[in-house]
């Protein structure tokens, strides 16, 4: 039989490995997240950079359609199906393949490698009808006609896209990457900023108000049935507050302001500040009711009013937490997707009127990322972390702001 100071012992050394396994255990789960999240970071950055420090290929590419057998520089491809790759530096293409007719097709390209004028770049030479187009930049076509045009052969020269500008991307105001790969967001961050800074402006004066009504002069029970109704609303999708704005706002804003269309920066602002009311106001309420009620009684001895006290001494003890909520509440702006999409009308261009439509960085890469390929695709990482560094840079500001207030 088993005496009670042996079961103790035993019990006691149970527990102590278990603490030691849930210990490890809880120590390899967090090195394995940091170490997934520093790897996705690596990795957006990495794709959000490549487009200011490399070019797209090391030199030309070619791609045919319905060109069964060609001839590229002496070397045969049969049955191709990806890109054929040019080495650097090469000066002159011949190209010769066989159609259905008894002459071979022949297309000599010269290449002037120091000419930086993509439209000037080549120099083609040809023994048939050739119809030769750039449908967008960096990108010739050289076509053979036949009796329907599914049947046309085609031969695609892609020249190589330079290293893009850092202060072309930032500061340019024409975003047109499929044609003239043009890749100018600054109209996109004013829109960004415009859209969240409208939102706080809107949001964060009402939800501090409904946070001081709910935490100093609601009855705890009304308080309650109020909390609970504002964490549903926190839970929302927020492609549902798009839908609501999309039949709601975007109306009211057309017909109020009599404009062609209520998709606008307005309606934009308003179903944002909707969207950050819950989190600040359950974040502000929740650090206004856990201020000591010794404060409020020292307050109230001497002589001040309720809505003194809960204004200047209250609100000031919580502003930690509230700040933390404003910080939230400015993320969640800037980085809303779905329900910008359904009411800010997605116009890249720069404006500072509220009844004109914008776009704002999410909704690029939102709108885009489907179809997006090559440097059009490391553009919108690029987009990605240009947003990250928003975010970052607006947060350290409000910190930096919270400790001066505390130091003063």
């Amino acid at each position: 039989m088993i005496s009670g100071n042996a079961l103790f012992s035993r019990n006691v050394n149970f527990r102590y490995r278990a603490d030691i396994f849930f210990k490890h255990l809880v120590s390899i789960v967090a090195l394995f997240s940091v170490l997934a999240l520093g790897a996705i970071l690596l990795f957006v950055f990495a794709q959000g950079g490549m487009p200011f420090f490399i070019s797209t290929s090391s030199g030309i590419r070619l791609v045919v359609q319905r060109i069964d057998e060609i001839n590229v520089n002496g070397i045969n491809y049969i049955n191709h199906k990806t890109f054929i790759d040019i080495p650097k530096n090469t000066d002159f293409i011949s190209i010769k393949f066989s159609s259905d007719s008894i002459e071979e097709k022949t297309l000599d390209i010269k290449i002037d490698n120091t000419e930086k004028d993509p439209r000037k770049k080549l120099t083609f030479t040809h023994n048939d009808e050739v119809n030769i187009t750039y449908p967008e930049s960096y990108v010739y076509t050289a076509s053979w006609s036949a009796a329907i045009s599914a049947l046309e052969k085609k031969i695609h020269i892609i020249l190589p896209e330079p290293p893009y500008s850092v202060g072309k991307f930032i500061s340019g105001l024409e975003w047109n990457p499929d044609r003239e790969k043009v890749f100018g967001i600054f109209p996109m961050i004013a829109g960004t900023l415009l859209a969240s800074f409208g939102a706080i402006l809107l949001g964060v004066p009402i939800a501090l108000i409904c946070a001081l009504f709910m935490a100093e002069f609601l009855k705890p029970k009304f308080a309650a049935v109020i909390r609970a109704g504002i964490e549903l609303l926190a839970g929302i999708p927020s492609v549902v507050y798009g839908f609501f704005g999309l039949m709601v706002i975007v109306p009211f804003v057309r017909s109020a302001f009599n404009v062609p269309s209520g998709n606008t920066l307005l309606s934009a602002i308003i179903v944002l500040a909707l969207m950050i009311l819950p989190t600040i106001i359950m974040i502000a309420e929740t650090s206004l009711r856990a201020v000591p009620l010794s404060v409020r009684e020292a307050s109230l001895s001497l002589g001040a009013s309720k809505m003194q006290t809960a204004w200047n001494v209250v609100l000031p003890h919580a502003n930690s937490g509230v700040i933390a909520g404003v910080i939230l509440g400015i993320s969640r702006a800037v980085g809303e997707t779905m329900a910008v999409i359904l009411v800010a009308g997605n116009s890249p261009h720069l404006t500072f009127n509220p009844l004109s439509s914008v776009r704002t960085l999410t909704s690029t890469i939102a709108m885009e990322m489907g179809y997006a390929s090559g440097r059009h695709s490391e553009m919108l990482f690029s987009i990605g972390v240009t947003l990250f560094s928003i975010i970052l840079i607006l947060n350290s500001l409000i910190l930096w702001f919270r400790r001066r207030m505390e130091q003063e």
